[in-house]
């Protein structure tokens, strides 16, 4: 399974809330079969965000937990129709969650190394333009590859 592909990306979601739009990223996982729990993965985001929001700036979150539930990392891009109240750095909604699932077990830093691609590419205007401004997924996609490769 892809860590990120198209199928990965879902445009024009509807989420009221912050709980609501991690809820639909743990059901995507599951519809995507990188779990088979989503209650489980969904304790997992919540707890993460009980933490500290991961909400960013721009109208951008980055969602992301570790579980045993999970059996393959993957990338869920969630852009909403309507903006989502978030905490975020810049107190304002966002419009797009870029979540995070990876494997309980997984040695390593791949998703701490994937976790600060992101962030760092959220730093720079064309690539936020690029997945608001994306037509479709293969564009979501083709622009958060080329952050992470970056």
């Amino acid at each position: 399974m892809a860590i990120l592909d198209s199928s990965h990306v879902f445009l024009d979601c509807s989420a009221a809330t912050r709980d609501e739009a991690l809820e639909l990223a743990a059901s995507k996982a599951v519809e995507l079969g990188a779990t088979s729990d989503a209650a489980t993965l969904l304790e997992g985001l919540k707890a993460r965000e009980a933490e500290g929001s991961t909400g960013m700036m721009g109208g951008f979150a980055i969602p992301h937990c570790k579980s045993a539930s999970v059996s393959d990392p993957c990338i869920v891009v969630l852009r909403f129709s309507e903006p989502v109240e978030w905490q975020t750095m810049d107190k304002a909604p966002i419009d797009c969650a870029i979540a995070l699932f990876i494997p309980d077990g997984e040695l390593g830093t791949e998703h701490l190394r994937i976790l600060s691609k992101l962030a760092a590419s959220l730093m720079h205007e064309d690539f936020c333009h690029a997945i608001k401004g994306a037509a479709d997924a293969d564009a979501v996609v083709a622009a958060i590859n080329e952050g992470l490769e970056n």
